[in-house]
């Protein structure tokens, strides 16, 4: 199931208000060009999904997932198929990764970041 397109943009804001710890740590550390001086935005649509994070140039998407991704592994998976065909990397981090391994997680994106530009 994917949400309706036309409603993107006003549940991008609600999502935007409405962030995970992790997502709200994660976010300190992308905005402001802060790895490898790549722009991120969060909450953001891709039709016809919205993406938690992503990096327009050089098309990398975060994906970071809690416990109720366990029960949608199979969205996940057409999600991830369709941003690819896009042309989009996407990464995926759970919650508990972002918030106990913060660095870990930042050097896996740097590290993509560096071979997409590369």
């Amino acid at each position: 199931m994917t949400p309706k397109t036309n409603n993107l943009k006003p549940l991008a804001r609600i999502l935007r208000k409405k962030q995970t710890d992790a997502e709200k740590l994660l976010w300190r550390h992308l905005r402001n060009r802060q790895v490898a001086n790549c722009k991120f935005r969060r909450q953001f649509a891709i039709k016809p999904y919205i993406v938690d994070f992503v990096c327009l140039s050089p098309r990398l998407v975060i994906e970071l997932d809690g416990s109720q991704h366990v029960e949608a592994a199979d969205y996940d998976r057409v999600r991830t198929e369709f941003l690819a065909a896009e042309g989009f990397k996407v990464l995926r981090f759970w919650n508990n990764e972002v918030l106990e391994e913060t660095e870990a997680v930042l050097q896996k994106i740097y590290e993509e970041l560096m071979r997409k530009e590369g």
